[in-house]
Protein backbone atom coordinates (compact mmCIF):
# COMPACT_ATOMS: atom_id res chain seq x y z
CA UNK A 1 0.00 0.00 0.00
CA UNK A 2 1.15 3.38 -0.88
CA UNK A 3 -0.31 6.82 0.32
CA UNK A 4 0.27 9.66 -1.41
CA UNK A 5 -0.48 13.26 -0.15
CA UNK A 6 -0.85 16.25 -2.63
CA UNK A 7 0.24 19.77 -1.88
CA UNK A 8 1.05 23.31 -3.88
CA UNK A 9 -2.57 23.94 -4.90
CA UNK A 10 -4.10 27.48 -4.94
CA UNK A 11 -5.15 29.75 -7.14
CA UNK A 12 -3.07 31.86 -9.61
CA UNK A 13 -3.39 34.04 -12.58
CA UNK A 14 -3.30 33.28 -16.16
CA UNK A 15 0.20 33.02 -17.07
CA UNK A 16 1.32 32.47 -13.86
CA UNK A 17 3.39 29.35 -12.13
CA UNK A 18 2.59 26.57 -9.36
CA UNK A 19 4.71 23.70 -8.38
CA UNK A 20 2.67 20.82 -7.21
CA UNK A 21 3.91 18.04 -4.44
CA UNK A 22 3.01 14.30 -3.86
CA UNK A 23 4.58 13.15 -0.52
CA UNK A 24 4.91 8.90 -0.81
CA UNK A 25 4.79 7.16 2.33
CA UNK A 26 7.14 4.50 0.47
CA UNK A 27 10.53 5.36 -0.81
CA UNK A 28 9.39 6.26 -5.09
CA UNK A 29 12.38 4.42 -6.24
CA UNK A 30 10.08 1.11 -5.36
CA UNK A 31 7.57 2.61 -7.03
CA UNK A 32 7.45 1.74 -11.26
CA UNK A 33 5.60 4.38 -12.30
CA UNK A 34 3.92 8.15 -10.95
CA UNK A 35 1.88 10.33 -12.51
CA UNK A 36 -0.55 13.18 -12.55
CA UNK A 37 -4.08 13.09 -13.15
CA UNK A 38 -6.43 16.01 -13.37
CA UNK A 39 -10.22 16.20 -13.67
CA UNK A 40 -11.81 19.81 -14.42
CA UNK A 41 -15.72 20.41 -13.58
CA UNK A 42 -18.18 17.97 -15.51
CA UNK A 43 -15.19 16.48 -16.89
CA UNK A 44 -13.74 13.32 -16.40
CA UNK A 45 -9.63 12.39 -14.87
CA UNK A 46 -6.89 12.40 -17.07
CA UNK A 47 -3.47 11.54 -17.10
CA UNK A 48 -1.49 14.92 -18.06
CA UNK A 49 2.17 13.95 -17.30
CA UNK A 50 3.81 10.89 -15.79
CA UNK A 51 7.22 9.44 -14.87
CA UNK A 52 8.86 6.35 -15.00
CA UNK A 53 10.66 4.92 -11.87
CA UNK A 54 14.22 5.80 -13.42
CA UNK A 55 13.60 8.83 -13.83
CA UNK A 56 14.54 8.32 -17.63
CA UNK A 57 11.09 8.01 -19.75
CA UNK A 58 8.24 10.66 -18.92
CA UNK A 59 5.38 11.33 -21.05
CA UNK A 60 2.96 14.56 -21.23
CA UNK A 61 -0.23 15.35 -22.80
CA UNK A 62 -0.66 17.51 -25.47
CA UNK A 63 -2.57 20.61 -23.93
CA UNK A 64 0.38 20.56 -21.42
CA UNK A 65 3.59 19.45 -23.23
CA UNK A 66 6.47 22.72 -23.02
CA UNK A 67 4.62 24.28 -20.68
CA UNK A 68 4.04 21.29 -17.22
CA UNK A 69 7.54 19.38 -15.86
CA UNK A 70 6.91 15.76 -14.29
CA UNK A 71 10.08 14.95 -11.01
CA UNK A 72 10.58 12.78 -8.94
CA UNK A 73 13.53 12.91 -5.73
CA UNK A 74 13.32 9.34 -4.65
CA UNK A 75 15.41 10.90 -1.68
CA UNK A 76 13.13 12.94 -0.61
CA UNK A 77 10.42 10.17 -1.91
CA UNK A 78 8.30 12.57 -3.43
CA UNK A 79 6.57 13.85 -6.51
CA UNK A 80 6.72 17.45 -8.44
CA UNK A 81 4.73 18.52 -11.35
CA UNK A 82 6.14 22.09 -12.00
CA UNK A 83 3.24 24.03 -13.96
CA UNK A 84 4.43 27.39 -16.04
CA UNK A 85 2.53 29.41 -18.44
CA UNK A 86 -1.04 28.49 -16.37
CA UNK A 87 -4.20 28.80 -18.29
CA UNK A 88 -7.75 29.51 -17.22
CA UNK A 89 -8.44 25.69 -19.00
CA UNK A 90 -5.73 24.39 -15.96
CA UNK A 91 -8.28 24.88 -13.84
CA UNK A 92 -9.14 21.34 -11.91
CA UNK A 93 -8.28 19.13 -9.21
CA UNK A 94 -4.51 17.51 -9.63
CA UNK A 95 -4.19 14.14 -8.55
CA UNK A 96 -1.30 12.15 -7.88
CA UNK A 97 -1.00 8.56 -8.78
CA UNK A 98 1.39 5.73 -8.63
CA UNK A 99 1.74 2.00 -9.52
CA UNK A 100 3.95 -1.14 -9.00
CA UNK A 101 4.60 -2.04 -12.11
CA UNK A 102 7.96 -0.99 -14.14
CA UNK A 103 7.52 0.37 -17.71
CA UNK A 104 10.17 0.51 -20.14
CA UNK A 105 8.38 2.77 -23.18
CA UNK A 106 6.62 5.97 -23.33
CA UNK A 107 3.67 4.36 -24.48
CA UNK A 108 3.05 1.64 -21.65
CA UNK A 109 3.38 5.05 -19.41
CA UNK A 110 0.46 6.71 -21.16
CA UNK A 111 -1.91 4.02 -19.86
CA UNK A 112 -4.16 5.87 -17.05
CA UNK A 113 -4.04 2.58 -14.95
CA UNK A 114 -3.07 3.31 -11.66
CA UNK A 115 -3.42 1.72 -8.46
CA UNK A 116 -3.17 4.47 -5.61
CA UNK A 117 -4.32 7.58 -5.53
CA UNK A 118 -3.91 11.11 -3.65
CA UNK A 119 -6.47 13.34 -2.23
CA UNK A 120 -6.16 15.81 -4.82
CA UNK A 121 -5.25 19.79 -4.50
CA UNK A 122 -7.54 22.43 -6.57
CA UNK A 123 -5.77 24.69 -8.85
CA UNK A 124 -7.62 27.77 -9.91
CA UNK A 125 -6.25 29.84 -13.17
CA UNK A 126 -7.66 33.28 -12.98
CA UNK A 127 -8.19 35.07 -16.39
Amino acid sequence: QVQLIESGGGLVQAGGSLRLSCATSRRTVGIGAMGWFRQAPGKERELIAAISRSNDITYYVDSVKGRFTISRDSAKNTLYLGMNSLKPEDTAVYYCAARPQSVFTQLQLSDPTYDYWGQGTQVTVSS
